[in-house]
């Protein structure tokens, strides 16, 4: 081949080489525009490989959903933008299923000055789901007064075990809760941060309860079975979304 021909022929290979790469830029970038993070709720499909997950809440409908002692939903709970909410003070909520060993998760948004709460493994015996339920305190902790004591602040084992500050994202952003109960053995997490771990029953639990005023209803967490419930007698505004549960074995 001569010096020419040579010379035409490697500008050659280089034009396709330089082609080739600049499709494979244009399809790596094409793939990375069509990934989505997807619209709220969207991840509540079991993850590949992490057991069954089941959705209480897709977005649409509060049926996995009843008041506390009661057979519908109290007025003032709705659907709204994808999210189960409330916008002023009404009835507690809680699921019509009961669970014992479980991992639950949601995201919520709280408004300001705003106080709720997640309790679990709750009997409706009583009047009030948390005279049996312990609870995962909800709450701005910036206005509200119980921000004012760590044990009463949010992600907090209400009135027993404090959850520490500089985790929470202010009022109106939403947060991620996790909540697991296996046995005794609690654990509650926000925004990926595991902030309590604490064991039922153990003397240590026993000591807490019992200088606190869940020392005055005996059946307090002591149920290894019961209803998720969400506090909705507080004033202001709560949105919920992405809930789900899976019961562990």
């Amino acid at each position: 081949m001569g010096d020419l021909m040579m010379e035409e022929y490697m500008k050659t290979r280089v034009i396709i080489a330089a082609l080739a790469a600049g499709a494979l830029f244009t399809a790596g970038c094409r793939r990375k525009v069509e990934v989505s993070s997807g619209p709220p709720n969207s991840r509540l499909a079991s993850p590949a490989g992490q057991g069954p997950w089941r959705s209480l809440f897709d977005g649409t409908s509060m049926s996995q959903w009843r008041g506390y002692k009661q057979q519908a939903m109290p007025s003032g709970w709705m659907v709204m933008d994808g999210t189960m909410m409330k916008d002023d003070g009404t009835g507690d909520i809680i699921t019509k299923e009961q669970y014992g060993d479980f991992e639950l998760e949601m995201d919520w948004k709280i408004g300001a000055g705003g106080n709720a709460g997640i309790f679990y493994r709750g009997s409706e015996e009583y009047e009030r789901v948390y005279w049996t339920a312990p609870e995962y305190q909800l709450l701005d902790d910036a206005k509200a007064p119980d921000g004012r004591n760590r044990l009463t602040s949010t992600a907090a084992a209400y009135g027993l075990y404090a959850a520490p500050a500089g985790i929470l994202k202010p009022a109106g952003e939403w947060n991620t809760t996790r909540i697991l109960a296996k046995g005794s053995h609690v654990e509650h997490w926000l925004n990926g941060v595991k902030v309590v771990d604490y064991e039922l029953w153990s003397p240590d639990w026993e000591a807490k309860v019992k200088a606190s005023k869940f020392n005055e209803w005996p059946k307090y967490g002591r149920l290894p079975r019961g209803h998720i419930a969400i506090q909705g007698d507080h004033q202001g505004m709560l949105a919920l979304r992405n809930i789900r549960i899976r019961e562990l074995k």
